[in-house]
């Protein structure tokens, strides 16, 4: 839901009475994971979705119902084999939508998701009576806006939503000792891009990086080449060594590192202490020539076999790219891959599912990485 928040914010600014579906558990193949969320206004507009497509027009109606009623209600929809013509999921796999007035979510989550703030918003999907739909706001701080019932409830709720927050994850949580299953939405910045190398091929992945959803840094120590105008879709464009930048930054686990100056004298004290962050991604342009010379020189400054195997290098899928847009979009396919958990082979002839489940966030629940 926090994927549309800056439209239901302004929705709420204008007065305008609300329903919002949310996609809150997924079983199989599915195409959109938690978070995902389709609302309809009193006027009958509607914005986002639930499936893309397959079960719109229900969850549209029962939008329009929870209008009328002002009652939440879960709903689950899945594929029936039995009954072509039945509402529901192509794919072959199940979700669970929740379905509520926009009233029941706080204001305040709203705006916060609408200002890329980091916040978390926990929401009851199942529980005692007369709980589904509550909402609970909660700041990485711990602080809590709203309730979900008794004060030890929003404790464990609260608890639960920032370790959440602090994984940048949005996903189902159960709270066994209260009976209460939750979906905790995560709104946290974008991930980073950090583009090592103010090249022509550094111009195209910034490009990529941006379609991705990422916050794109270019980093280069020579400034007649690392300047805003080579480089005018970047967030940012550093003039500065390499590794001295990379030491500046606090990065997390959403991080992706593409270094494509292939110059050991910037190339190896950047990979030693990129490989030793706990970064998503770390990648290295050059042929394989060069990644063998490269793997000697970290050896001799003492990296180790396991932090050696993260890096990628040749960087990219093998796509035969050969422009710099081409190379970009094979090296954006591996970045995805490598986060989801693809194999980068054809889909046509797999077996494998194409929507993979949610990973798991240990014994309490299922999670996904936070798209935003």
């Amino acid at each position: 839901m926090l994927d549309i928040a800056e439209e239901l914010s302004r929705w709420c600014e204008e007065g305008r009475e609300a329903a919002v579906a949310t996609v809150v558990a997924v079983r199989g193949s599915a195409p959109r994971q938690p978070g995902a969320a389709l609302a309809v206004d009193a006027g009958g507009t509607a914005i986002g979705s639930v499936s893309g497509g397959c079960v719109e027009g229900a969850v549209y109606e029962l939008c329009r119902e929870a209008l009328r009623t002002r009652r939440p209600v879960l709903e689950r929809f899945g594929y029936s084999a039995e009954d072509a013509f039945a509402v529901g999921l192509t794919c072959g796999g199940e979700i669970d939508v929740l379905v509520a007035p926009l009233e029941a979510v706080p204001a305040a989550a709203l705006r916060a998701a609408a200002h890329g703030e980091r916040v978390a918003l926990a929401r009851v999907t199942a529980g005692p009576p007369g709980t589904l739909g509550r909402a609970l706001l909660v700041r990485p701080d711990g602080s809590a806006h709203g309730t979900l019932g008794p004060a030890a409830l929003d404790r464990a709720a609260a608890a639960e939503a920032r370790a959440q927050l602090d994984a940048g994850r949005t996903g189902t949580v159960d709270l066994r000792e209260d009976g209460v299953r939750l979906l905790v939405e995560c709104s946290v910045p974008p991930p980073r891009m950090l583009v090592f190398g103010a090249i022509d091929f550094a111009a195209a992945l910034v490009r990529a990086g941006k379609f991705l959803g990422h916050h794109v840094t270019v980093c280069d120590a020579r400034p007649v080449f690392a300047t805003p105008a080579r480089f005018p879709e970047a967030d940012e464009v550093v003039v500065d060594w390499p590794h001295r930048y990379l030491a500046t930054q606090d990065l997390d686990a959403r991080t992706a590192v593409c270094v494509l100056t292939h110059d050991d004298k910037f190339d190896v004290p950047l990979l030693e202490r990129a490989l030793r962050l706990p970064v998503a991604y770390v990648g290295a342009m050059g042929s394989r020539r060069t990644h063998e010379r490269r793997l000697e020189r970290l050896r001799e400054v003492g990296l180790g076999e396991a932090e050696l195997a993260r890096l990628r290098s040749p960087i990219g899928l093998d796509l035969g790219a050969r422009t710099p847009e081409e190379t970009a979009l094979s090296i954006a396919a591996e970045i995805v891959a490598v986060r989801r958990g693809g194999s980068g082979g054809p889909l046509t002839g797999g077996r494998t599912p194409i929507h993979r489940e949610p990973r798991q966030a240990g014994a309490r629940g299922a999670a996904v990485e936070c798209p935003v």
